[in-house]
């Protein structure tokens, strides 16, 4: 795996496992990478959890608070005016399948914000993986931007005005304690889930559902994999990291789990998405020819 990542990307962490047999591949398996994006399933299944216990239901509507509004794909760049409501579903939804920013700072307000989302992954035995900040905490400490929805208009122009700045990288920032998981402990988030240790069987249906609808990261663990294989995933990227973590489903219908963490990369965007792609296929294989 590092042999096909050489010259791709600076540094790759790679956790998998074959959910019918057990076995597992590691990369540097015990450093820790920073989340990025990739921290919203434990977000998902911690508001998840609330909605099994009666506190929360995926049809109750949610406003969108002012001071929510970020950089986001879906909400902050098409629902301009004030007054925007969501099913707790759709939160959900676009939070994974689209990536969008607002969307995950509604979702962690309505999980308790890190400190719930922490304790609540501590509960479940997940070791290595913390989270600290929301969306916004992250728009002011890498674009230098404060949210807020009167914002976003300065927002989209200075990004717009610089539009490799998400993907160059920030040294300081990938080497802060924050946010960070190990790939195995992100691995074992993803067992729990398919095993339906996370959640009731509902919820893990719904949850694997949204994560089989995501579009980003097309190239990425998707990138060199056989047509129509099924895919279920969430991907990270911001400054130097690029990260596809989630589930691959081999051609006999049982699947593996995969988890492949980037830093430090200072190479395009298209070179980094390659190295995923090309990690993906390797144990594609691997898992496909060696079963046992």
């Amino acid at each position: 795996m590092k042999a096909v990542s050489e010259g791709l990307v600076g540094y790759i962490g790679v956790a998998a496992q074959d959910l019918n047999t057990g076995k597992q591949v590691f990369l540097n398996g015990d450093d820790s990478f920073p989340m990025a994006s990739t921290y919203k399933i434990a977000i998902a299944v911690t508001l998840l959890d609330k909605v099994e216990s009666g506190e929360l239901d995926l049809t109750d509507m949610i406003e969108v608070q002012d001071d929510e509004w970020v950089l986001s794909d879906i909400i902050a760049s098409n629902f301009i005016h004030q007054g925007v409501s969501l099913s707790l579903a759709n939160i959900l939804e676009v939070m994974i399948t689209h990536s969008d920013n607002t969307a995950t700072n509604v979702a962690l307000r309505l999980a308790g914000g890190p400190a719930a989302v922490n304790e609540h992954m501590e509960r479940k035995g997940i070791e290595g993986m913390h989270i600290d900040r929301t969306t916004s905490d992250y728009s002011r400490d890498f674009y230098g931007q404060e949210p807020g929805r009167e914002n976003m208009a300065e927002a989209i122009k200075n990004l717009s005005a610089n539009p490799g700045l998400s993907n160059d990288p920030q040294p300081e920032f990938e080497a802060d304690a924050k946010d960070k998981s190990t790939p195995r402990a992100m691995l074992n988030l993803l067992s729990l889930i398919y095993k339906g240790e996370a959640m009731n069987d509902e919820n893990t249906a719904f949850l694997l559902g949204i994560m089989s609808r995501t579009v980003t990261g097309a190239k990425r663990l998707r990138g060199l994999l056989p047509a129509h294989t099924p895919v279920a995933h969430k991907t990270g990227t911001l400054g130097g990291i690029s990260n596809d973590v989630g589930f691959i489903t081999l051609p006999e219908g049982h699947s593996f789990a995969i988890v492949v963490f980037t830093r430090g990369s200072d190479t395009p965007l298209a070179d980094r998405d390659r190295a995923i792609a090309e990690v993906s296929r390797t144990l594609y294989d691997y898992f496909l020819l060696m079963p046992e």
